[in-house]
């Protein structure tokens, strides 16, 4: 049976060169090195001294998640040697800032026998590390017969995955089985991959408590706030759909939304103009924070709604946020993750669907740091009401830090585990 995925794959090769071209109009990045998806290198090969470590973090939350781990990594084995692989063009731009001297960082092998036998044998990884969900079937019987061990570290698997798994497991299961070792998130995350076959061996927590939001980016938000002498509301990591019932719900609340300042963020970079658009054409005027310069001007500060279109700076965005609207929780998408948001000290709003964190979201409402609304119009109006009861929402901010710092320590335990393979 994988005989037949890896032909699907191999004639499917020119359809993801198609789609590269596609996307890389609109991102760039898409269009560079692309034959590093099929397992040729510009970079020399290197030697198979034992000091390679390989972590694949596909996009930008996994690659936040890498930077944790590699900062605890380098401190255990300062010899290490990275191989940073990405499958996206945001996760490889973040990712740049993690290599030191001697890295190397490529695009993920596409999942072919031959793509990935290049690609072992053109870096000589001692270890794999995948970092939350992502494992392909070629990729993980070619580890095997190289005898390079991957694990899965990070780990999560919601009910819709398992589900997808199920349906496909007579290609799923034996790619779970192949793993080396797996170290999940939460208990139900470890019970569902173990479903599956997954050597389970650890149940860590999540790494992204670990990060620690840049102090600098959130004064300068606060300071900003600060000037603007109104309260901000976010809306964080918007997907496509919501932001056009977002701005229904503003119009429906009427001289009520006005009192605030809107900051809206979108998920996905080569939305940015798309979504300054969407709010042009409903009669508001925007201020996007990449043409603010050291900071905003009058204008931009009179503007009705300020457009987050920058890369890494959501410090910067909770720091000048009273209370944040959770992206891609009001469409059944599974929601955003809303840690980074809680280590800022930043309350959020949820809304129905945040199957993709359930736990971290559970934890957040039984914290204090959270809230759950049944819809868009239910967020608007909590948000709205909260920023005029300053003491409440002072006490979901600290409630917030609170919970963010009482679930750190996964790096320390996967660094630990990583060790075994490690010497």
């Amino acid at each position: 049976m994988r005989a037949l995925y890896s032909l699907l794959m191999w004639l499917l090769q020119p359809l993801l060169r198609r789609k590269l071209a596609r996307r890389g109009r609109q991102e760039p990045g898409y269009l560079v090195a692309v034959e590093e998806r099929f397992g040729v290198y510009a970079q020399p090969a290197l030697p198979d001294d034992g000091r390679t470590i390989w972590v694949h973090a596909v996009s930008l939350g996994e690659t936040r998640a890498a930077a944790v781990l590699l900062a605890v990594l380098r401190e255990q084995w300062p010899q290490l040697r990275l191989v940073l692989t990405h499958g996206t063009a945001t996760g490889r731009a973040e990712g740049a800032s993690l290599l030191r001297e001697g890295d190397t960082q490529v695009w993920q092998p596409w999942d072919t026998p031959q793509a990935v036998q290049r690609f072992l044998a053109h870096f000589r990884p001692r270890l794999g590390v995948l970092l939350e969900t992502e494992v392909w079937p070629n990729l993980a019987a070619g580890c095997v017969r190289a005898g390079v061990p991957l694990v899965l570290a990070n780990a999560r698997l919601s009910e819709k995955s398992l589900h997808q798994a199920r349906r496909l497991a007579w290609l799923s299961v034996p790619v779970y089985r192949s793993l080396a070792a797996v170290w999940a998130q939460t208990q139900d995350d470890a019970t569902r991959l173990a479903s599956l076959g997954a050597p389970v061996q650890g149940v860590f927590g999540n790494l992204k408590f670990d990060a620690t939001p840049d102090a600098a980016l959130q004064e300068r938000g606060r300071a900003w706030r600060a000037a603007l002498a109104r309260p901000v509301v976010m809306f964080a990591s918007s997907r496509e759909g919501e932001e056009a019932e977002w701005l229904l719900c503003l119009r429906q609340a009427g001289a009520a939304a006005r009192e605030v300042q809107w900051l809206i963020v979108p998920r996905h970079p080569q939305r940015f103009d798309e979504v300054a658009a969407l709010i042009g054409a409903q009669g508001h005027t925007v201020a996007r924070r990449s043409q603010w310069g050291a900071q905003p001007s009058l204008v931009d500060l009179s503007a009705d709604v300020w457009l987050g279109d920058t890369l890494g700076e959501m410090a910067l965005y909770y720091g000048m946020s009273d209370v944040a609207l959770l992206g891609g929780s009001f469409a059944p998408l599974g929601g955003q993750n809303l840690i980074e948001a809680a280590a800022c000290g930043c309350p959020v709003l949820m809304g129905p669907h945040t199957f993709n964190f359930d736990e971290a979201a559970s934890l957040a409402l039984e914290a204090g740091a959270a809230l759950r609304c049944a819809d868009m119009a239910g967020a608007v109006a909590a948000a709205l009401a909260l920023v005029q009861q300053p003491g409440r929402q002072q006490t979901m901010a600290r409630a917030a830090s609170r919970f963010a710092q009482a679930h750190r320590g996964a790096a320390e335990r996967t660094c630990r585990a990583l060790g075994a393979y490690l010497g």
